[in-house]
Parts: C-alpha cells; sequence; structure tokens
C-alpha cells in the first residue's frame, strides 16, 4: 500500500465517527480502532460551598423580618401590615441591571402591577444576559437591589404586593 493512501485513510477515519475500520488491498491488510470511551460517572450536582466563612444571608429582606428590624426603606414592614407579599429571588448569581442597556428604560418601577411572566430585570453572568421574570403576578412594591450590584443565589430582587 502506498503511504499516501494510508495517510488518506487515517485522516478520514480521525474526522469521521466510526470506531472501527478494516481494509484489506491486493493482500495487504489494514485495521484502524477506537479506543472505547468509558462513560464518566454521574456526580449529583452540589451547592458551592463557602471555605472562607459561613454561608452569606441570601435575603437580607428576610433576616430583617424575622429580627423584627423594618426594612432599609424606611416604610413600614408589608408582612406586618396584613399584605401579602412574594420575593422574586434570583436563580442565579450575577450583576443586577434595571435595565436591558444603559440608556434605554427601566424594566419595572415601584407601583408597577406585573403578571406572571413579566419581564423584570437581568442578571449578567459570565457575559451572559439573562432575562429575570416574575414568577407571581402582583405590585413591585420594593426593588432590593441597585442597579449594577452583584447578586447571590436565592436573593430577593424584588418584594410583590400579591393580587
Amino acid at each position: 500500500m502506498d503511504i499516501s493512501y494510508l495517510e488518506k485513510v487515517v485522516k478520514l477515519f480521525d474526522e469521521s465517527t466510526l470506531t472501527e475500520l478494516e481494509i484489506e488491498e491486493d493482500g495487504a491488510q489494514i485495521r484502524l480502532a477506537r479506543q472505547k470511551e468509558q462513560p464518566m460517572p454521574q456526580m449529583p450536582m452540589m451547592m458551592p460551598q463557602y471555605a472562607y466563612g459561613p454561608a452569606p444571608i441570601a435575603d437580607e429582606t428576610s433576616a430583617l423580618r424575622n429580627a423584627g428590624v423594618p426594612p432599609a426603606s424606611g416604610g413600614s414592614d408589608p408582612a406586618a401590615s396584613g399584605v401579602k407579599t412574594h420575593d422574586v429571588k434570583s436563580p442565579i448569581v450575577g450583576t443586577f441591571y434595571k435595565s436591558p442597556s444603559p440608556d434605554a428604560d427601566v424594566y419595572v418601577q415601584v407601583g408597577q402591577s406585573v403578571e406572571n411572566g413579566t419581564t423584570l430585570c437581568i442578571v449578567e453572568a459570565m457575559k451572559l444576559m439573562n432575562e429575570i421574570e416574575s414568577d407571581a403576578a402582583g405590585k413591585i412594591i420594593k426593588i432590593c437591589v441597585e442597579d449594577g450590584q452583584p447578586v447571590e443565589y436565592g436573593q430577593t430582587l424584588f418584594i410583590l404586593e400579591v393580587v
């Protein structure tokens, strides 16, 4: 067999998805085979552990409610006044943005009514802009994060008065 022919066969085999190839020609035989990959054992997904101290409080507003401290906005605590509220939490770690771009209008404002599925903000993670949608219908009574601020997984972004 000609060396250039063999090189072409090997190149074609490398570019293909074949696992084995056998060729017999003029009494010469060539056999190419790939080593079968062992399947990777599936590891359960685990939440990151913080090696430098206790895990941060993911929801400052809830922590303040539990301690009996009114929210930083200076208003009365909605939960204490009998208003039914819902916290919209961040599903990912990233950077919070109120609008799709610096020169665009914000998605929502305090006092605005939103439906389930309404886009509330963007959380940027690893250069990907993730639109965060409301998971309940109601009126926004508090925006808990400042524009451009980093957010943690499970951190409250908005508090809604549910209808």
